[in-house]
């Protein structure tokens, strides 16, 4: 029986998990450290840049060795991808090495913005969900691109909040509304722009199914303090959604009722 503080977990592609958040690996500023920040953060998965991070010499210092993934679901990504044949042979390069079908796809199209190139993204999208990956692709707010990866096989749609790294929050809190009405039959995980634990808990209030962070939480002051936050924001945020906020009113409206006041 479950509790009026249980949201219930994030289900991908008929896999549970008891998390909402999930966390990357990169910016940190030792492997010891990604280890603790994600102990905190309670995250049941983890992203890790299959072209950036060594996870497959186990000679060398390996960031697989600092994980328990018996705890924490690994997600390879393909970050630093700028075109779909690229992007699909990093999947398929992780896939052999770590025996994983999972993959966070990302194509980008520009290197100031790192926006995704959302037509290489598609193209990846569909070769990669036809060969049995299960395809969570990084893409824009758009809301008919995310139609379109869901029809072209993504177990999940993965908007940007704001630019990569960048901690400036939602920058348009609407069309994650809109995306939040249309994309229902996978999850809607927003991934990029998180600063603080408000953002993440604002994300979370507009309908998200769970949020993918990084940088908010490897290059706070005080990393670990910033994963139990998230944490906290994460599932607080799913619970006021849950909740169903009160209506917004122009003017005052007593908390007392007036019906029966002595006089």
């Amino acid at each position: 029986m479950s509790s009026v503080s249980d949201s219930g977990p994030l289900v991908i592609a008929g896999r549970a998990f008891s998390s909402r958040l999930l966390v990357g690996t990169g910016k940190y500023r030792s492997l010891q450290e990604t280890a603790r920040c994600v102990e905190l953060s309670g995250a049941a998965m983890v992203t890790v840049a299959v072209r950036r991070v060594n996870v497959t010499d186990r000679s060398r210092e390996n960031l697989l060795d600092y994980l328990d993934l018996k705890k924490t679901a690994l997600l390879p990504n393909t970050a630093g991808c700028y075109t779909a044949e690229e992007a699909i042979r990093t999947a398929r390069m992780a896939r052999e090495a770590l025996d994983n079908a999972w993959v966070k796809l990302e194509v980008i199209g520009d290197q100031q913005t790192l926006f995704p190139d959302t037509q290489a993204l598609l193209e990846a999208t569909r070769v990669l969900a036809a060969e049995g990956f299960i395809v969570l692709p990084y893409t824009s707010d758009d809301v008919i691109v995310a139609q379109r990866l869901v029809e072209a096989g993504a177990a999940a749609v993965m908007p940007l909040a704001a630019p990569i790294g960048s901690g400036l929050g939602i920058q348009n809190p609407a069309q994650l509304r809109i995306l939040r009405e249309r994309i229902t039959s996978v999850p809607l995980i927003v991934d990029a722009g998180v600063g603080c634990a408000s953002d993440a808990a604002r994300a979370m209030e507009l309908g998200a199914d769970g949020i993918l962070m990084n940088t908010a939480i490897a290059a706070a002051e005080r990393p670990e303090q910033m994963a139990v936050a998230m944490k906290a924001a994460v599932e607080a945020g799913r619970l006021s959604f849950l909740a169903g906020r009160m209506p917004m009113r122009l003017y005052a409206s007593a908390s007392s009722p007036l019906a029966g006041v002595v006089r």
